[in-house]
């Protein structure tokens, strides 16, 4: 069975409470889908949100990020983040405006995120974030070299207090607006995966054309 751990009071969902999910089955879930998460922190008074890749190893988030960003300078010593992954269902139109909505599944992590320094952690935390996003090209591509790891910071982030919310299904109408004259319904949405394209760079006489990759051709972000 999932662990189901009770919400803090800074993680329990009060507004529409009966969209919160507190179980980490539905949170690994929904951030193994996604592959782009918002990170909140304040410095110096001014609060910041920096839109970044992630990747999760069982309880641990890793945020990737460059060692000359304003964020991962801070985090030597650690600091308090929030991070946010969001998923868009469907745009919910109801009869009335006021009851327009979306379908979309959310997690919020609170915790402290430190930097990675222990270099072969630091390695497999990168692997672990290119197998997140694409898995198969770490092994297909050149992994990175000593300066390209200096260059790089990879943050990890414990999942111990977080929450999730939900929605689903179709508008939720007042009864006097069921008799007004508009359509109502879910328009649903979902991310589109086009054919991949070649890198026009290529040169035939450095190297064969090379065969699109069944990790490319075939790629999804809708996990089994």
């Amino acid at each position: 069975m999932s662990e189901t751990p009770m919400p803090t009071a800074r993680t329990r969902v009060v507004r529409e409470a009966h969209r919160a999910v507190y179980d980490r089955e539905t949170i690994y879930r929904i951030l193994d889908e996604g592959f782009l998460c918002h990170v909140g922190f304040a410095m110096d008074g001014q609060p910041f949100v920096i839109p970044t890749s992630y990747g999760r190893k069982d309880d641990s988030l890793y945020i990737h990020g460059s060692a000359a960003s304003r964020m991962l300078r801070q985090m030597k010593e650690g600091m308090p983040v929030c991070v946010t992954v969001t998923l868009l269902d469907g745009l919910v139109l109801a009869r009335s405006v006021f009851n327009h909505s979306m379908n979309y599944r959310s997690v919020v992590v609170l915790g402290n995120a430190v930097l990675v320094e222990d270099a072969s952690e630091k390695l497999e935390a990168l692997r672990i974030l290119s197998e997140h996003i694409i898995p198969g090209r770490w092994e297909d591509a050149r992994q990175p070299n000593e300066r390209e790891l200096k260059q790089t910071s990879v943050l990890r982030v414990p999942i111990e207090e977080f929450s999730a919310k939900v929605r689903t299904g179709p508008p939720i109408d007042d009864a006097e607006d069921l008799s007004f004259p508009t359509w109502a319904g879910v328009i649903p949405l979902e991310m589109k995966v086009g054919h991949p394209i070649d890198d026009p760079h290529s040169d035939p006489k450095l190297e064969p054309k090379r065969a699109v990759p069944g990790y490319a051709s075939g790629y999804t972000r809708i996990r089994q």
